[in-house]
């Protein structure tokens, strides 16, 4: 009988062992699911790190709208484009258009020195007009017609309001040789960046040589 209650004790206990060891796995399991989670969450911490890759690309995609805003800002860049093209024509329009043949009168005086004739030119029109450049100067002779050439001086911008009056020089050599020379009884003016000219009533005498006259004339707003 004793033997009996010992031999029962021992079951017992290895039933006790037992589940003692059940509940001891069954703890390693839930503690291999806890452990699985912290798993899950890493991979969810994954997740959003590729997640957070995407939005890097979204990212990737403001950029992009960025370089569209960038597009805008070239926009603004054409329009200040279409400022800046807005300046010249507004200069244009202090500055007046170009002046032309029908709008000027001329006139001719003499230079500050001997070999100098002065071609005035005045602006007969209701608007300001604009001067730039050389003028054309043909010289008629009984012999024929002599081209002035053009000297080496920078020609400026000359505005001229209605009834202003702006001039160029003629620059020839005079005729000191004692012979007759050679006159020139008109000249034929063309303004700068014209195709109508104007004839005037002159009297220049040159020395006649073997290379010419050599006359030259001053562009537009130099002469004195």
């Amino acid at each position: 009988m004793h033997v009996q209650k010992i031999s029962l004790l021992a079951v017992a206990v290895a039933a006790g062992l037992s589940l003692t060891a059940c509940g001891s796995s069954d703890n390693g399991s839930s503690g291999g699911s806890d452990s699985s989670s912290p798993s899950a969450t890493a991979s969810d911490s994954s997740g959003g790190q590729g997640s957070a890759s995407p939005g890097s690309g979204g990212s990737g995609s403001s950029g992009g709208s960025g370089g569209s805003t960038g597009s805008t800002g070239s926009t603004g860049q054409t329009g200040g484009q279409s400022g800046t093209a807005h300046g010249p024509t507004g200069s244009g329009r202090a500055s007046g258009s170009r002046c032309t043949t029908a709008h000027l009168s001329f006139s001719t005086s003499g230079g500050m020195a001997e070999g100098e004739l002065i071609v005035n030119m005045k602006n007969t029109g209701s608007a300001n007009c604009t001067l730039h450049g050389f003028p054309g100067v043909d010289l008629k002779s009984k012999d024929g017609t002599v081209s002035a050439s053009r000297s080496k001086l920078a020609a400026p911008t000359v505005t001229l309001q209605p009834g202003a009056e702006t001039r160029f020089t003629l620059h020839y050599p005079p005729n000191t040789s004692g012979g007759s020379g050679e006159t020139f009884t008109q000249l034929v003016v063309t303004p700068p960046n014209e195709t109508h000219s104007t004839t005037l009533n002159a009297g220049i005498n040159v020395p006649v040589t073997d290379g010419g006259p050599g006359i030259t004339v001053d562009p537009v707003g130099t002469g004195k």
